[in-house]
């Protein structure tokens, strides 16, 4: 089980990994360790153009959201029922998932914008409910909704989402 120290460590070394290959790409980027609630890293590049990065961290087999972040969920009965998407917290906004490596070298980074990643979320969840029935197997009211990285393989190394538009 992960302890609280080793969830901290696993969310700098994302944090720092994605600067560094930010760097690599010529944006200058700040880090701001969890401090700021919508996104983790500031980057701008040689032109003045500026992101704003939510980076997600694991080194195990998928990454944790709440789906209501992402949509409305309304509740008939033990019945979860998805609703309209929700704005974002933050125009722009890209996701760097990045799954760590047993070795130097071997990470995998994933790069979406915000839409892409509520719409491939909000699917997700509805074939999950669409498989119970409408209701989650054990806890009827929780928001939980993991994404493995064989979801998203298409959206692997998608470093081009930070240049301009």
């Amino acid at each position: 089980m992960a302890t609280g120290r080793n969830v901290q460590l696993t969310k700098q070394v994302g944090e720092y990994l994605v600067a560094s290959e930010l760097a690599r790409r010529g944006y200058l980027s700040s880090t701001f360790s969890g401090n700021v609630p919508d996104f983790d890293i500031v980057a701008t590049n040689q032109i003045g153009i500026t992101r704003l990065i939510q980076v997600k961290t694991i080194n195990g087999a998928s990454w944790q959201f709440p789906i209501d972040r992402f949509a409305t969920i309304e509740m008939e009965g033990n019945k979860q029922i998805i609703g309209r998407k929700k704005a974002q917290p933050i125009e722009q906004l890209i996701f760097v998932l990045v799954k760590l490596g047993q070795k130097y070298g071997e990470d995998e980074f994933y790069i979406l914008k915000w839409n892409d990643l509520q719409d491939i979320l909000m699917q997700h969840h509805r074939e999950y409910l669409a498989k119970h029935n409408g209701e989650r197997p054990r806890s009827k009211k929780s928001m939980h909704c993991g994404l493995q990285s064989k979801e998203i393989l298409k959206y692997q190394d998608n470093w081009s989402c930070f240049n301009p538009t």
